[in-house]
């Protein structure tokens, strides 16, 4: 059994972060950062069953053209990230009146589509497309706490990486859904996205304070990785998606990152109409699901 301490369920039985019960989710989800994107989605809706609000998890889960369909906020952050994407997972492949995870043969593997916005890189990733992340690249210490296995192409990239960055740490290199990217990337820039642990200096954003590698986004927009597969650049940079990424591994569920693309830190340019970039690539997806 797993101690009351570890899986902690609320007094009506639902998953102690998220606020949900096995029945309130579907085994397709949309994430999104924003808590007030829930809405932006499920307004697309023919119906919503269920809604619930738990600190900054919104959970609304409903029907599209006859699908049942989950969107949920998340928050920001890898941090964030851990608490749903176990919490998702328990829902599905605990029982949590034994307590027991479920035998292999009952496991379910969830899809789970990340709608966030993001900033490009590269000049040649315009704002106002969408990409979809092929590989996924973590700054963040998420990793150092699961035995995430990466494959040698993601090993290489990595300790390059490290190096071209001077970095103390390797970051963690993860490929996301084949599957859901044929899917739903038609038509989209795919790229490699850069995972940050903060939005400033981790994102080479310079306010009041001096950055530690004066040149840190020069490093980043320069950064190629040769191998039989072709060459890696990092294309663009947000704050989730290598958590969703490493953990879908772990877990067992079908990951992919949809980005907005309202920034370009190439040309200095910021999306005046990001709202509508975020509202194509929501209406896009939810279309070809």
């Amino acid at each position: 059994m797993i101690p009351n301490s570890e899986l902690i369920l609320n007094p009506d039985g639902s998953i102690y972060h998220l606020n949900l019960l096995p029945d309130h989710i579907s085994d397709t989800i949309l994430t999104v950062g924003d808590p007030g994107r829930v809405a932006q989605v499920s307004r697309h809706f023919d119906s919503v069953e269920f809604e619930t609000t738990h600190r900054e998890f919104v959970t609304h889960v409903g029907y599209y053209r006859g699908k049942r369909i989950t969107v949920l906020s998340t928050g920001m952050g890898t941090d964030n990230i851990d608490i749903v994407m176990n919490e998702l997972d328990a829902l599905v492949n605990i029982d949590f009146m034994a307590r027991t995870v479920r035998p292999a043969e009952e496991r379910m593997s969830l899809r789970i589509i990340r709608l966030g916005t993001s900033g490009s890189l590269q000049a040649d990733v315009p704002i106002g497309s969408v990409l979809a992340t092929e590989h996924a690249v973590g700054l963040d210490s998420l990793m150092q706490f699961y035995p995430l296995m990466e494959t040698g192409l993601e090993t290489e990239i990595a300790t390059e990486l490290q190096a071209t960055l001077g970095l103390p740490f390797a970051p963690y290199v993860v490929r996301g859904s084949d599957i859901l990217r044929e899917q739903l990337g038609a038509g989209m820039v795919m790229g490699n996205t850069l995972t940050c642990p903060g939005f400033y200096g981790p994102q080479g954003r310079s306010l009041r304070l001096d950055l530690r590698t004066p040149d840190y986004i020069a490093r980043l927009q320069n950064f190629r990785h040769q191998s039989a597969e072709g060459e890696f650049r990092l294309s663009n940079f947000e704050m989730e998606t290598a958590g969703y990424y490493s953990l879908g591994r772990l877990l067992g569920h079908e990951m992919l990152s949809l980005n907005a693309i309202v920034a370009n830190r190439a040309t200095g340019e910021f999306a005046e109409n990001a709202g509508a970039v975020v509202d194509a690539m929501i209406e896009q997806t939810l279309q070809r699901l």
